[in-house]
């Protein structure tokens, strides 16, 4: 890690402005093998540990797909390097010491932020320590940059300050998904260029975005690992192109999928909501509703929202693309799962609901018009999206009678998808992550197969 002058002009590494933005292997960014993130004079063979923070399950998942891909890089070097860090049980299975568990305390919301501060400020200290404490030539953080932002800003300062008659640690700091600095608070960019030496992005949107404000800073598209956990789907889209889902038969009931968050306070105020709005749909057809919960522990918090009585609902974990190929609608959390929604081609009415004081704070400070990831990557409503008051049982069931009854409206959102999945990339996304970090921290290189294309496209039908 280089400390670097917040007005510092140019491209500090000695590469054009905006080299590096895109992937090597990238379907979209072809012959750019001699592009990507400067390696820093560093010996690969002298790395001896890592360290990885993801604060929240989706993150964890991301960095454990990380870790494994990095590992056959490890192979040409003399000892495996010791990794560690905070994370949950994916990283643990991945094969990394987690010395903090991180994703059972994951919070949304700024005023959920507040009643968690002691806790994440306890955490802070603690791996800032074990930083010190173990000197990791590499620090690589997962999304969750409220927390990371600030810890790689501490770490800098930390090195910074280091005797250096004593020890000249600098290690190398990767941020593995960008934060929405285009949707709200865009200083936070020049933050990262200071205080990171890789990021690594799911759109690619993005990397434009960093080229024309943050010029010099080493940024990567990736793409979106959707793609791999959904390959099969991906592959099917690929042979076939996209086709609209068909709506339910007249006699057949309305299959329709509740995927109400991936926190327990996302649960509480979303779950509620789209509960009556069931009722609100079941008035007006048949119908047979399922939950899937990303683990044991939130289904259960989901399970004592159910009332006692009233048409059962079919509760469970795992099997989300299964059920996502099943359904004829979805209400859905605005989020990732509003993506893998679209990657299916399932209909969906987005919902966000926060406290009363993150709302007003987040008007003043959001600046895109739409907050489901689908409408934001093209510009316009592909979901009917509905948010804080808005999101209320009426809404939700009107929007969703006519995702259902509505024939045309339905094959105008499948046209937007392809859209979508555009801007996703494509399998390998993992792999490339590896790749960047390989590179950066000079590790050999390793052989892949190429990476799928896009997947084709068709004009809906009827």
């Amino acid at each position: 890690m280089c400390p670097r002058p917040a007005d510092a002009g140019g491209d500090r590494r000695g590469r054009p402005a905006g080299a590096g933005s895109g992937p090597p292997d990238h379907p979209a960014n072809p012959g750019a093998d001699s592009a990507g993130p400067a390696v820093f004079p560093h010996d690969a063979m002298s790395l001896r540990s890592m360290m990885f923070i993801a604060g929240e399950p989706s993150g964890d998942l991301l960095a454990a797909e990380l870790v494994r891909a990095l590992r056959p890089h490890f192979q040409g070097l003399r000892f495996e390097p010791r990794l560690f860090g905070a994370g949950g049980p994916a990283l643990r299975e991945a094969g990394v010491q987690v010395v903090e568990e991180m994703t059972r305390h994951a919070v949304v919301g700024l005023s959920d932020v507040v009643r968690s501060l002691r806790h994440y400020r306890r955490v802070f200290h603690r791996l800032l320590d074990e930083a010190g404490r173990r000197l990791p030539e590499a620090v690589v953080l997962v999304d969750f940059t409220g927390f990371n932002l600030r810890f790689a800003r501490a770490l800098w300062r930390r090195v910074a300050a280091q005797n250096p008659v004593f020890g000249n640690w600098h290690p190398r700091v990767i941020q593995y998904v960008s934060p929405q600095v285009w949707a709200s608070r865009p200083g936070r960019a020049r933050t990262l260029a200071r205080y990171t030496d890789l990021l690594l992005c799911l759109f690619r949107f993005e990397k434009e975005w960093y080229a024309q404000r943050t010029p010099g800073f080493a940024v990567e598209w990736v793409g979106h690992p959707l793609c791999d956990r959904h390959r099969d789907q991906w592959e099917r889209l690929r042979r076939e192109g996209f086709q609209p889902k068909p709506p339910p038969g007249k006699k057949e009931p309305a299959r329709v999928l509740l995927l109400p968050g991936s926190r327990p306070a996302e649960i509480q105020r979303h779950l509620p909501v789209m509960l009556e709005a069931l009722r609100g749909l079941r008035r007006r057809r048949p119908l047979e509703a399922r939950l899937v919960a990303p683990d044991a522990e939130l289904l259960e918090a989901c399970r004592a929202l159910l009332p006692a009585e009233g048409p059962s609902i079919r509760l469970q974990t795992g099997g989300l693309a299964d059920a996502m190929a099943e359904a004829h609608l979805a209400f859905a959390s605005t989020g990732t799962v509003t993506l893998e929604c679209a990657l299916f081609g399932l209909p969906t009415v987005a919902l966000y609901i926060t406290t009363p004081w993150t709302y007003r704070i987040a008007r003043r400070l959001v600046t895109v018009r739409h907050l489901a990831m689908p409408n934001i990557l093209v510009g316009e409503e592909v979901f009917p999206e509905f948010i804080q008051d808005a999101a209320n049982p009426e809404n939700l069931a009107r929007a969703g009678w006519e995702l259902l009854a509505d024939k045309a409206r339905r094959n105008r959102l499948a046209a937007r998808l392809p859209a979508v999945l555009e801007e996703l990339g494509g399998p390998g996304a993992a792999n490339r992550a590896a790749r960047a970090v390989a590179r950066l921290l000079a590790l050999p290189p390793v052989e892949t197969r190429a990476p799928a294309t896009a997947p084709a496209t068709a004009a809906p039908q009827g």
